[in-house]
């Protein structure tokens, strides 16, 4: 993403697989919104699966380069039916995350980086918990230009008897002073698990100075992966 310009909000943490470095101020409040994330797959049996999500994240300022993150995904709504079967719906909440945020000032503006480290609370329905987790993520940005940005992303989260490991290189382009573009690829290894590796693109619109509206996808790239995962978004700033 691109280096914050003076007077304006911090970056977004939507969408795509990485994360901003961008910290919102202390007294200030940022909510970003997934409406919705919409996941579908087809393993080797046969088994379609659908998955329609809503997402919230509220992030607010503690002190200088450090803020707090509340999110939560309310609803989600999964479809499953496999060759002749007559398909299920499942429908529930799934679980809730706290997690806090630090992005140092690095002395060179063309340079950015940010860490996160959360805690996920198994509060959602059986059919969409993954437990009780605990994951540290970093992202590193460095402007190529005035135009264009490169980002590396990783994260590894434990929990529950599981771990997993995700990178994800992405480049973004600022089309013009309201329009940007990005394409990423994402490779997620979980213990006792086939890799996952997907790859997509997105935009992020800002429709006014402090309210930005994103659309996105990811696609898999071998049978281990979801099929598709896309999704729409709208995130507003407050001060």
């Amino acid at each position: 993403m691109k280096a914050e310009q003076a007077e304006q909000p911090p970056s977004f943490d939507r969408p795509g697989i990485g994360l901003g470095t961008g910290i919102v101020p202390r007294g200030a409040l940022a909510i970003e919104l997934g409406l919705p994330s919409h996941e579908r797959d087809r393993d080797a049996d046969g088994l379609r699966t659908e998955q329609l999500s809503g997402d919230v994240t509220l992030r607010t300022g503690l002190f200088e380069h450090w803020e707090v993150q509340f999110a939560g995904s309310p609803w989600q709504h999964q479809r499953s039916r496999l060759p002749g079967m007559a398909s299920t719906r499942t429908r529930g909440g799934g679980d809730a995350r706290l997690a806090l945020k630090w992005a140092p000032p690095t002395g060179r503006e063309s340079d950015r980086w940010a860490l996160l480290a959360s805690a996920t609370v198994a509060r959602g329905d059986a059919a969409f918990s993954e437990g009780r987790q605990y994951a540290l993520a970093g992202s590193y940005e460095h402007d190529l230009s005035d135009r264009w940005t490169g980002a590396l992303y990783a994260s590894h989260s434990r929990g529950d008897g599981e771990r997993s490991t995700v990178w994800s290189p992405s480049v973004s382009l600022a089309l013009t002073p309201r329009l940007s573009a990005f394409v990423e690829a994402g490779v997620t290894k979980a213990r006792g698990e086939p890799r996952q590796t997907v790859a997509g693109a997105g935009l992020t619109w800002m429709w006014t100075d402090r309210v930005q509206l994103d659309a996105s996808f990811d696609a898999g790239l071998d049978a281990d992966s979801p099929d598709m995962q896309a999704g729409v978004g709208i995130s507003a700033y407050f001060e």
